[in-house]
């Protein structure tokens, strides 16, 4: 019976333990919030983003739906011409939609990665609709349509093939993977662009050098969001 009880004993005492070690992880993302909240900058920051991000969204239609009635340039690719072409859509689904919700699951405990995030995504998504205004490419031989449900519903009805310099499905892992922060997540995020580049060049879905040229302008556009958000970052860096 004394055995019996101990056990229930230390049981209870476990079951203690975890609810204190929950509550104080509640708190600490609460308190960490409440500190970003009361910096102004941030505010401002964080609801000027969002809103540039919805006009974004609510123009995604109207671009891609203009572009894609243009006639553009056919790009002799080798590479792309020498890879037979593979319908591998549902790595392709996997590879951003896991990217983006370890983002989401990283961001409740770091309000500058959702700061950095969104700027970052609303800059680069200005700068690519402004290269594809001005580059029209007509879409690679062999192209094979993407079946991506979420990703599609931003885009309108038609499927849009035109969107091509340079590779917003790149842009968006890539960029995933400069915000996110600790090491093992970094190497997935690095893999995944790695590999999703070269899976969008196997379902010849862009050229190479719409895959090539996306970290490189993204980095850059990132370096530059770190500047802009660098004051409400050193502020909740501060003890």
């Amino acid at each position: 019976m004394s055995e019996k009880k101990n056990q229930k004993d230390n049981i209870s005492v476990r079951e203690a333990e975890v609810g204190k070690v929950r509550k104080l992880k509640r708190v600490s993302i609460r308190s960490i919030w409440s500190r970003a909240w009361a910096i102004p900058s941030y505010r401002l920051k964080l609801w000027t983003g969002a809103a540039v991000l919805t006009g974004i969204l609510i123009a995604f239609p109207f671009f891609f739906a203009a572009i894609e009635n243009r006639n553009g340039t056919l790009l002799n690719d080798f590479i792309v011409n020498w890879i037979p072409a593979r319908n591998v859509s549902v790595a392709v689904f996997f590879l951003i939609w896991s990217s983006c919700l370890l983002l989401v699951y990283r961001i409740p405990r770091d309000p500058m990665m959702l700061l950095d995030m969104m700027w970052a995504y609303n800059a680069v998504t200005l700068l690519r609709m402004a290269c594809i205004g001005m580059i029209s490419l007509n879409p690679p031989v062999g192209l094979i349509p993407l079946t991506d449900p979420i990703t599609n519903q931003f885009y309108g009805e038609k499927y849009i093939t035109h969107d091509l310099f340079f590779s917003g499905h790149t842009t968006t892992v890539f960029l995933v993977f400069l915000c996110l922060r600790k090491k093992a997540d970094r190497i997935y995020g690095l893999l995944a662009s790695i590999l999703l580049g070269i899976l969008l060049l196997v379902q010849h879905v862009h050229y190479t050098v719409d895959v090539l040229a996306a970290p490189l302008l993204t980095w850059l556009v990132y370096r530059l969001t770190l500047r802009f958000t660098k004051k409400e970052s050193d502020l909740l860096a501060l003890p």
